[in-house]
């Protein structure tokens, strides 16, 4: 219970401000090769939701076209169309996440948690309510991402963030922390043939 109300939090804030510090000039050139090889804002911001389903602007490298229709998921099979060369790349290797240790020093999110969501996941956002995966902050990456990711049925997503939510401790999120940098190593779940996230709906 100390973990999840105090120490969490500080050592989310603390690792997030020096990474932010380390990271400030690479990710300053990131943010300008994103704007000069394609039409558009360097970040993408977008509404979300998270600890007890309240909104918030998450942000995020752009990794598509200006021009990408507003679709959900599964209506999205041609989503490659729309995502750029520099775009590819930084979903890949999840650099197109850093952008959210803004997020985490601010306190909309943690390293670990149930990824935050747009309102098109309406359903996973319902079935979070029900069984307590909204009562944590939504993180970069959690249970179902290490699990699965863009892999997993709406209903299994949420059942990873309920268990998530009721066995947070820190061996837990260290042990996530460290499957997830394996994750993104391997590319797991990054895309599904003909289902791929779409970066103007979802995470």
């Amino acid at each position: 219970m100390v973990y999840r109300r105090f120490v969490k939090r500080f050592l989310d804030f603390l690792a997030a401000v020096i990474l932010f510090i380390i990271l400030f000039i690479p990710m300053s050139i990131v943010g300008i090769v994103v704007k000069v090889t394609s039409k558009g804002p360097a970040l993408f911001v977008q509404e979300r939701y998270g600890r007890n389903s309240r909104p918030f602007k998450l942000y995020k490298f752009r990794s598509m076209t200006d021009h990408a229709p507003q679709r959900a998921n599964s209506e999205f099979g041609d989503i490659k169309n729309y995502i750029t060369p520099f775009g590819m790349f930084i979903r890949k290797t999840s650099i197109d996440e850093l952008p959210q240790l803004w997020n985490i020093i601010k306190g909309d999110m943690s390293f670990i948690g149930p990824r935050p969501l747009a309102i098109s996941d309406v359903k996973v956002l319902r079935l979070r309510k029900q069984n307590g995966g909204d009562s944590v902050l939504p993180g970069i990456s959690g249970l179902a991402q290490v699990n699965g990711r863009n892999n997993l049925s709406d209903e299994d997503k949420a059942t990873y963030d309920g268990k998530y939510a009721a066995k947070v401790s820190f061996p837990v999120d260290l042990l996530l922390a460290f499957e997830t940098v394996f994750s993104v190593l391997r590319r797991d779940g990054v895309f599904k043939e003909n289902v791929v996230e779409n970066e103007r709906e979802h995470s």
